[in-house]
């Protein structure tokens, strides 16, 4: 089962989404929290597996709330579930920890898809959302950074497609993708897609 806590600040929003979890089997739905403050209190006492996380709350924001958690809920995997679709909401998220981000435009089975996702250990970008990250991405990789073919793995991974599927879009060996992920993972210090997708942004390889 995966444990999923529900962080929003109107009613209607947060009931709404813990009553459409309990349509499957697979989520466990393990409480909610309608401000910053009593989110990290939930998330330290519960330590869910997945956060569905707006961004703007009182008290708290949602990006404080990843950051303040960041060491009490280390296994915790935040997904962000907003209105907001700017940079400056963006970048940020990511910087802070989200695996995930969706707008609240999303079908049900689109957060579904990214809580699974997420809980697997893999990234969750709207398609939306995922586009403006790569219209930032640079076109010259940053001297000793990534090369010219890590980043187009790279603008694969942030479309969240699987090693194959970026595999036979390159036309190269699944092998061979694997060492390029393994190669951006560590020369951006990272252990996960959307932490890449974040630190390239923080770092200057996105304009």
């Amino acid at each position: 089962m995966i444990r999923v806590l529900v962080v929003d600040d109107h009613p209607v929003v947060r009931h709404g989404l813990m009553a459409m979890l309990g349509w499957e089997q697979d989520f466990e739905p393990v409480g909610d929290a309608a401000d910053g403050q009593q989110a990290v209190n939930l998330i330290e006492q519960q330590q869910p597996d997945v956060v569905l996380l707006d961004l703007r709350l009182p008290q708290l924001s949602g990006i404080e709330v990843m950051r303040h958690t960041r060491a009490s809920a280390p296994n915790t995997r935040f997904l962000v579930l907003t209105t907001y679709d700017t940079d400056e909401y963006i970048g940020p998220a990511l910087n802070a920890g989200a695996a995930g981000y969706l707008l609240k435009d999303a079908s049900p089975e689109e957060v579904f898809r990214a809580i699974r996702s997420i809980y697997e250990g893999g990234a969750a970008l709207q398609s939306g959302i995922a586009a403006r990250v790569l219209k930032r991405l640079a076109t010259e990789p940053a001297e000793d950074e990534l090369s010219q073919r890590e980043l187009d793995v790279l603008q694969l991974l942030v479309r969240g497609e699987s090693n194959k599927a970026i595999a036979l879009s390159l036309n190269i060996s699944e092998n061979t993708i694997k060492s390029h992920v393994s190669h951006i993972f560590s020369k951006l210090d990272v252990r996960s897609r959307a932490e890449a997708v974040a630190v390239a942004l923080q770092r200057g390889l996105v304009k």
